[in-house]
């Protein structure tokens, strides 16, 4: 089969053939059809200090982010089936450690994730444990959930997981980092019954995408503060709610000056570097702050998957962050859109390759 892989270490992939990997007796067989090119694959390509300190064997190839059909079951499989339209959870745990034990799979101290310590899904095939497989639902005979739409469930999942940690119900929220999950957080949000929802960025598309998923009001940091979000909107007091998904050491630090006294923040960003923050207002306002990896298993697949389901307009709101779709051997171009921030969520076509 064909497959995108990280053959040595340094920069770079490269499209190659590979044998198709073996099913074995609890594992599941999908050919891919569409797979999203995120932060950690960028990583991987420019083989930075990230990904030499996540991924531990070379070769390899990447892709955790996919949407496929079900070719081959092992024969201890009991509840995924050939034909199967599926996602795939990218999280594979050990089952044993007290974490996993008491059902907090997605703490796992052992976890090893496809296309980063195991072969992932910008290939042809993949092969994961039928406990990572996510099978999506039918209605009327027809496929809810289109294979773009498939493809965002892994993403999609780190928006959930974020958005609903804390309850948004009536709460005004702030979301820092307007790229394709800020996009779905704030189009969670609304869906979840927020009242304002105020998102951040520096890109004008990327802004204009947040307005569309149903932001109140849009903030281009690089001219504006914050602060002048609350007053357009007429807000009293802080922000109840921050949902922190650019990583950049600024975003969080006036997220932290806009809080409401007993605010909470959901961390999903990873920052480059180390920065400070100022503990004071932490302390004195009694914020909260936690972070947020992955996604819950397998609450946060149930929680997003009825959301869709039951909405078609949060269904369109998901898949209009995708922007590009192209055939997998375009990967070079659709990893520099990535790259370049010039557009929304990417997707390889790993049907059209040629």
């Amino acid at each position: 089969m064909r497959a995108l892989r990280k053959t040595e270490p340094g920069p770079g992939l490269m499209l190659t053939e590979v044998p198709e990997p073996k099913c074995g007796p609890w594992d599941v067989k999908i050919r891919v059809m569409r797979a999203g090119i995120c932060g950690t694959d960028l990583h991987i390509l420019a083989w930075d200090a990230s990904a030499q300190a996540m991924c531990d064997t070379v070769p390899f190839t990447p892709g955790h982010e996919f949407y496929g059909e079900v070719v081959e079951v092992g024969d201890q499989v009991p509840d995924v089936r050939i034909g199967d339209r599926v996602s795939g959870e990218g999280h594979v745990v050990c089952g044993t450690c007290r974490n996993c034990r008491a059902g907090r799979r997605q703490m796992c101290i052992r976890t090893r994730s496809v296309g980063v310590q195991r072969d992932g899904a910008f290939a042809e095939y993949v092969v994961i444990p039928h406990l990572n497989v996510w099978v999506h639902e039918s209605g009327g005979g027809t496929e809810l959930i289109s294979p773009e739409l498939g493809a965002l469930f892994d993403p999609l999942g780190n928006a959930v997981h974020t958005t609903v940690k804390f309850p948004v119900v009536g709460e005004d929220v702030l979301v820092t980092g307007a790229g394709p999950i800020g996009q779905m957080c704030v189009a969670v949000a609304r869906h979840a019954g927020a009242r304002y929802i105020t998102a951040t960025d520096v890109a004008p598309h990327r802004l204009q995408m947040a307005v569309e998923s149903g932001a109140d009001v849009t903030v281009d940091v690089s001219t504006t503060r914050v602060r002048e979000a609350q007053q357009e909107l007429g807000m009293r007091e802080g922000f109840d709610v921050g949902l922190e998904i650019s990583g950049q050491a600024s975003a969080l630090q006036e997220m932290i000056e806009n809080m409401n006294h007993g605010g909470k923040i959901a961390l999903l960003g990873l920052p480059p570097r180390q920065f400070e923050i100022d503990w004071t207002v932490v302390v004195t306002r009694m914020l909260t702050l936690q972070g947020i990896y992955g996604r819950e298993m397998f609450e946060t697949w149930n929680a997003m998957a009825a959301m869709l389901t039951s909405s078609q307009k949060l269904r369109e709101l998901v898949t209009r962050t995708v922007t590009d779709v192209l055939p997998a051997s375009r990967f070079e171009e659709g990893y520099e859109i990535a790259r370049s921030g010039s557009g929304g969520k990417v997707l390889l076509d790993w049907e059209s390759i040629d």
